[in-house]
């Protein structure tokens, strides 16, 4: 079945984008008629996926960075809107989840460079991106931006560890206050709350802490990377234009707030 172009002439940058979530975004938006500009930090992967998006009829365009780093996340924007026009949609998925033997550790154990590179990675990239971008979309009173949350931001889960959960909530923050701010330039700005995604991120975590969540999500399964896609692209879409500070749960009913 073919994607409706709804994001046709658009220009899209996915943070995260090799990833199992990342790359579902990636993939919708190229189906969708979008070109999409992916930031990741392995260039394998990337390279690997810019082609992909290619061979499907896609226009795509990777940047290696890191983006905790401002430096890099500034040329990493501007090598793919040298490529591909001026980017007016920006999804913010990097994140990470560091496990040890299969669990998170307690703040009484964590290692203090951990929390920083959580916070680095989770929360200031998504500054770092939109101090880069928000120029541009307010100079030009159009832009979408969505951040990619999670149920872990609003409710306590001992599958994870304080820094993810704390830059998951702090995300929820931003995207408010971000939308309030660049609501004026006709900038929409969302977050998605993920719950249990079957990505191989997942995968770090024991298969009964999983099959727990399961047992406890009223629909009785895992979530899928495209379910978390086209939500994302329904909010950078036409049809949401009137949507904007929300956070949208992607959880099959777990952890209902």
């Amino acid at each position: 079945m073919t994607q409706q172009k709804r994001h046709e002439n658009r220009v899209v940058l996915v943070t995260g984008g090799c990833g199992g979530i990342g790359s579902a975004i990636a993939h919708r938006y190229a189906a969708e008629g979008a070109r999409v500009g992916v930031v990741d930090m392995d260039p394998v992967r990337g390279h690997a996926l810019e082609e992909e998006l290619a061979r499907q009829g896609g226009q795509a365009f990777f940047a290696q960075a890191d983006v905790s780093d401002y430096s890099q996340c500034l040329a990493a924007c501007e090598a793919i809107q040298a490529q591909l026009g001026a980017i007016d949609t920006l999804v913010n998925n990097a994140g990470i989840s560091p496990k040890h033997d299969g669990r998170a550790h307690g703040v009484h154990e964590m290692d203090p460079a951990e929390w920083l590179r959580v916070v680095g990675v989770n929360l200031n990239s998504a500054f770092n991106m939109a101090r880069v971008l928000t120029p541009g979309m307010r100079d030009r009173r159009f832009g979408r931006i969505v951040s990619m949350s999670s149920v872990a931001g609003k409710a306590y889960l001992d599958i994870v560890a304080a820094h993810y959960a704390s830059t998951k909530a702090a995300l929820i923050g931003f995207t408010r206050h971000l939308a309030g701010e660049l609501g004026p330039y006709g900038i929409t700005v969302n977050a998605i709350a993920p719950g249990r995604i079957d990505t191989p991120l997942l995968r770090t975590v024991a298969a009964e802490a999983n099959e727990a969540v399961v047992q406890a999500t009223p629909l009785r399964r895992l979530g899928t990377p495209e379910e978390v896609a086209q939500t994302c692209a329904w909010l950078t879409s036409a049809e949401a234009e009137f949507v904007t500070g929300q956070v949208v749960d992607v959880a099959g009913g777990w952890l209902m707030t």
